[in-house]
């Protein structure tokens, strides 16, 4: 006997994916709000945790609108152009408030930098290679290395209140990043050898 198919539901701008989608990108100023409340403004170190808890929310949200975008068959262009910008907002905002309050600092603060610009360069290169109908699909590895760099920096928004319960917090949050920086300059030439290799075929 076959199986019944899913339901397929309407994509639209309301459609629950997208609603997941825009409060990963509302989550951004209130871990932002808080982080700079803790850090720069002496705030109490409870603060982290509920940084770590909206953050940690906002972060499962990227696996969930995906998922049931598919799964109910409401894939939309306007999901697909949403989802990486929600992502670059969580992670570029979150480096920054680390990196400004000292959280992320010395020779941390260069993985930090090639993650951000690696996000920077490929949002150019997909806009480039978009206008000039290239598709580069999303490898699991490049999932992966999303994964990694919202688990680095969950631990590093713990930070100090994190290091009361486990002492290493900090230490686990820059190898992770380091780890995901990494993996970050690998997929990212991915991006760079589509465009290379159009321009040099054009």
């Amino acid at each position: 006997m076959n199986a019944t198919p899913p339901k397929r539901l309407p994509a639209h701008p309301l459609a629950l994916p997208n609603i997941l989608t825009y409060a990963r990108i509302a989550a951004v100023p209130v871990v932002v709000g808080l982080l700079f409340w803790q850090s720069l403004l002496g705030g109490d170190l409870r603060l982290r945790w509920v940084a770590l808890a909206v953050f940690a929310a906002a972060a499962v949200t990227d696996f969930f609108d995906g998922y049931l975008a598919r799964m109910w068959g409401q894939q939309s262009s306007l999901g697909r152009m949403l989802d990486p910008i929600a992502d670059k907002l969580l992670v570029a905002s979150c480096l920054l408030m680390l990196a400004a309050g000292t959280t992320i600092r010395g020779w941390a603060l260069l993985a930090a930098v090639i993650i951000l610009c690696r996000e920077i360069l490929v949002s150019g290169l997909r806009e480039f290679l978009a206008d000039a109908r290239v598709s580069v699909p999303v490898s699991q590895l490049a999932k992966w290395k999303t994964t990694g760099q919202l688990v680095a920096i969950g631990f590093l928004i713990a930070g100090e209140a994190g290091e009361k319960v486990l002492p290493a917090t900090i230490e686990i949050g820059i190898t992770l990043l380091w780890l995901s920086a990494i993996v970050t300059l690998y997929t990212g030439w991915d991006y760079m050898r589509a465009g290379l290799r159009f321009m040099i075929d054009e």
